[in-house]
């Protein structure tokens, strides 16, 4: 499979290049070139298939160009030493939980598969790449994990000050780690700028050899996709309904990778989500995007510091507004909206659900003039760990779901070794030693 920018079809890119060189040049995000037909290796799964087997047969599939079946069952076990769970609440409700990795957080599939298909090219290419990510938790801790005996992967964490979690000693560059954790004197978004003013300067991003792990990299998005095939290799012997999808707007990248799924043959009826400002209903209940005036060509790049993904919708739906329409449903979600939805869920079934599957059932349940029959099931995506929101839980329910330790401990604030002003000349200190200690 090839990919092209979201600004022009005419160019072409391996996988591998959109993974390394994952800014477009003329700035834009990198996406499918064009449609795969996955459905012989989606029909083959079964419940029985581990969700790593899953994820190999489809990479070779999609990527064969480039990596070989065994190449590809080797990035998808060594990414993949956790795994979804699907668990059915009743016969038309079921719960995708992507909790289950060492951060509890969905970003643990795409950030520790891009690792695993990067550490392959690089190690092919006798080179070495550096990422640069601002984090106040999730994202770091899901890096941390990611990187562990990696040999040609680096990462730069920017933590806010006083936000430092989840390091170890052994995981820091100084240690023979892989990732050089640094508190900046200042807030998160101070971290964000930082990033953003380094990757909006090709010519630092060539002389570092840096790629990001945000879903502007389409190695970070594309095994989402391999969620939808799980869930439904889970399901299909089982139910002969059409399946729904909900999930709520606060990552659009998950909505994303299910239309590329479809766009991959997956049998998927449709998509429930909470309105946003970018994404929402007109008068007749149709998906649409309000906000998309100005054309993608005509804008400018991509901010490569906090991907939304919307433009990645906005190619889809321009591609086919009309498939658009008939398989994205939305609806105003108020947090009134989220806490009756995640009573009904705790009330009904006794499962905690974060806020954000809260707001995502909520959505669906909204929409019933779409699927609100016996021929409909809906799967939520439960895309955090719930203990994360505990606070939250007491308050909507009284109670609060069971301590997962680990994640405790991995969330526990530790003391920095390294500290920087929130200055760009101190980052690029940073990487020249990086770079130096590479050579």
């Amino acid at each position: 499979m090839n990919f092209v920018s979201t600004r022009s079809i005419k160019r072409q890119v391996s996988f591998s290049h959109a993974l390394m060189d994952c800014l477009a040049p003329d700035g834009g995000v990198y996406v499918p070139a064009y449609a795969e037909d996955l459905r012989p290796w989606i029909m083959y799964m079964d419940e029985h298939t581990p969700f790593n087997s899953i994820a190999g047969s489809l990479t070779s599939a999609l990527i064969k160009e480039e990596f070989s079946p065994i190449i590809s069952e080797a990035i998808a076990a060594q990414a993949f030493p956790f795994s979804p769970e699907l668990k059915r609440l009743d016969e038309n409700l079921y719960v995708l939980e992507l909790f289950h990795g060492p951060s509890g957080t969905h970003k643990d599939f795409g950030i520790s598969y891009l690792a695993a298909c990067l550490e392959h090219i690089l190690l092919m290419r006798e080179s070495s790449a550096v990422i640069v990510a601002p984090t106040s938790g999730e994202t770091g801790a899901s890096v941390v994990q990611a990187l562990k005996n990696k040999k040609h992967l680096k990462a730069v964490l920017l933590y806010p000050r006083a936000t430092m979690c989840g390091i170890e000693s052994g995981d820091c560059v100084w240690n023979g780690g892989n990732v050089y954790p640094v508190e900046v004197d200042g807030g998160i978004q101070d971290c964000i700028n930082l990033s953003r003013r380094l990757y909006a300067d090709s010519d630092l991003v060539k002389k570092y050899r840096l790629t990001l792990a945000n879903t502007v990299n389409i190695g970070r998005l594309l095994p989402h996709t391999f969620l939808y095939m799980y869930a439904f290799s889970r399901l299909r012997k089982k139910i002969y309904a059409d399946i729904y999808y909900a999930m709520d707007s606060g990552n659009y990248g998950n909505l994303a990778a299910g239309l590329y799924g479809w766009k991959f043959s997956l049998p998927v009826k449709g998509f429930f989500l909470d309105s946003s400002p970018a994404l929402s209903c007109d008068a007749q209940g149709k998906c649409c995007m309000p906000d998309s005036i100005v054309p993608l060509e005509k804008r400018g790049a991509a901010d490569p510091a906090l991907p939304s993904n919307i433009e990645r919708l906005e190619e889809i739906f321009t591609a086919s507004p009309a498939v658009m329409k008939g398989l994205v449903y939305t609806a105003g979600v108020t947090e009134t909206d989220a806490a009756d939805a995640f009573r009904h869920l705790f009330t009904s079934y006794r499962y905690f659900a974060d806020p954000n599957s809260a707001r995502a059932y909520a959505a669906a349940r909204k929409r019933r003039d779409i699927a609100d029959t016996d021929d409909t099931a809906i799967v939520l995506i439960a895309a955090a760990h719930p203990c994360l929101y505990s606070e939250k839980m007491r308050l909507w329910c009284g109670e609060e779901p069971p301590v997962k330790k680990e994640l405790q401990r991995r969330y526990k604030t530790v003391v920095p070794e390294k500290k920087i002003p929130a200055d760009f000349n101190a980052l690029e200190r940073i990487l020249t030693e990086i770079s130096a200690s590479a050579e």
